[in-house]
């Protein structure tokens, strides 16, 4: 087996939609969950994606995982490695993004870091060095108030210093829009200057492409999905791989199911018009610390409702209630309850029938993924931007979305049952 891309991710969200862009771009991929500790049937992908839960872990742990992850990948003929975190740079000021990017130049022996974010496609956008979300610096976007990585800085330059040992520099748009040879030299020489972060500017899906294609050899490639766009044509015009044809929505029988732990405001929206649509319950912190009843009532009561239709329960709150909660439970204290809550009623629905699933949230997808037991993830087709359908492989059939918290539109969760079959 050889792997012509690699790909760490430092959340399970995260790792799904940098296989759906690559997939987009003519690339066949497949999303392992964790670092694969045995065989495990990758069907001669181009590219693999290691999605972790590394996001807020502790830091320490957070290396490790990458590290092996980047062992694994290369051992099994990784050309590139993309270190993959969100485009909103989620993180706190001491990591996760700089510690683990620090890690991978130490044990790749890349000269430099390239740092792009940007996925104009979904608002996410940089200029001068700073970081927007949908036209709004991102200190100023829904983000500032994350519970668990409030982003309080627009600056990618400040932001990586404060979380690595290295010294950042931008490259500008400018120079960006005079094309990969222009970016390049631009590279060059902020690297002989001693930059080891090197932050470019994108606004446009074109600036991606054309950094994507000037980024050297010798250097980690890291950011958001969107910084993978130019990578596939690369790799045809040096032979490592062909077009892949497009993927088809997995065919599985069984029920719907909505999950949702994200509180970020996309989510809460998309809760909203579902909730006045079909089903809906909510599961609360305080039940849950009461113990494994609640999940049994709320097990039994999605069982028992119209098998013709979608069933949503979701822990999802506003900021207020979210730092209430965090104040009586900690803030990862709250997280792994509200986790191991819905990754338990995940298992015990899935045993139930219900095979197709959507699941809001990040932490919330990794939680629910483990506690499914799933091995990996053939990526699908896109019905929305960021995210596709995924199959499992191997083990039950099940389709599965998984959906960062701030993607999606408001009738999200519609668009996404109306493709499968």
């Amino acid at each position: 087996m050889s792997i012509a891309l690699g790909a760490i991710a430092d959340d399970f969200t995260g790792a799904t939609d940098l296989c759906n862009t690559l997939v987009k771009e003519g690339m066949s991929a497949v999303q392992v969950i964790g670092v694969p500790d045995g065989s495990i049937d990758l069907g001669g992908a181009d590219a693999v994606v290691v999605a972790l839960k590394s996001r807020t872990a502790p830091a320490d742990e957070a290396v490790s995982m990458s590290l092996a992850a980047h062992d694994w990948l290369k051992a099994n003929g990784a050309g590139r490695i993309i270190e993959k975190y969100c485009s909103t740079f989620d993180s706190t000021a001491s990591g996760n993004i700089g510690p683990i990017t620090d890690a991978l130049l130490d044990r790749s022996g890349a000269a430099a870091a390239v740092i792009c974010p940007a996925f104009p496609e979904n608002g996410r956008t940089v200029y001068q060095g700073h970081l927007f979300v949908h036209g709004d610096p991102l200190s100023e976007s829904s983000m500032k108030d994350h519970p668990l990585t409030p982003m309080r800085d627009s600056s990618l330059v400040r932001l990586m210093e404060a979380q690595s040992r290295g010294r950042a520099a931008v490259v500008p748009l400018e120079t960006i829009r005079l094309g990969s040879e222009a970016i390049r030299a631009a590279i060059a020489t902020l690297i002989g200057e001693g930059a080891s972060h090197i932050v470019t500017d994108a606004t446009e899906r074109s600036d991606l492409v054309a950094v994507a294609s000037a980024i050297p050899d010798d250097m980690l490639i890291t950011g958001g999905s969107g910084i993978a766009l130019g990578l596939p044509e690369s790799l045809r015009k040096s032979g490592r791989i062909g077009w892949s044809p497009a993927p088809r929505p997995p065919r599985v029988e069984g029920r719907k199911l909505i999950l949702a732990g994200s509180c970020s405001t996309a989510t809460l929206g998309q809760i909203a018009r579902a909730g006045s649509r079909w089903p809906t319950r909510r599961l609360r912190l305080d039940d849950i610390a009461a113990g494994d009843a609640a999940i049994a009532d709320l097990a039994d009561w999605a069982d028992g409702q119209p098998a013709d239709q979608p069933v949503l329960i979701h822990a999802s709150a506003g900021p207020d209630e979210v730092r209430a909660a965090q104040r009586r439970y900690g803030v990862q204290g709250a997280g792994a309850m509200v986790e191991r809550a819905l990754g338990a009623l995940a298992a015990t629905l899935a045993d139930a029938g219900h095979r197709k699933m959507i699941v809001a949230g990040g932490e919330t997808s990794g939680a629910l993924v483990s506690a499914l037991g799933v091995r990996a993830l053939r990526i699908g087709p896109e019905f929305a931007p960021g995210v596709p359908w995924t199959g499992t492989v191997g083990g039950t059939p099940m389709a599965l979305a998984l959906k960062s918290g701030n993607f999606g539109s408001e009738t999200f969760f519609e668009d996404a049952f109306g493709m499968l079959p």
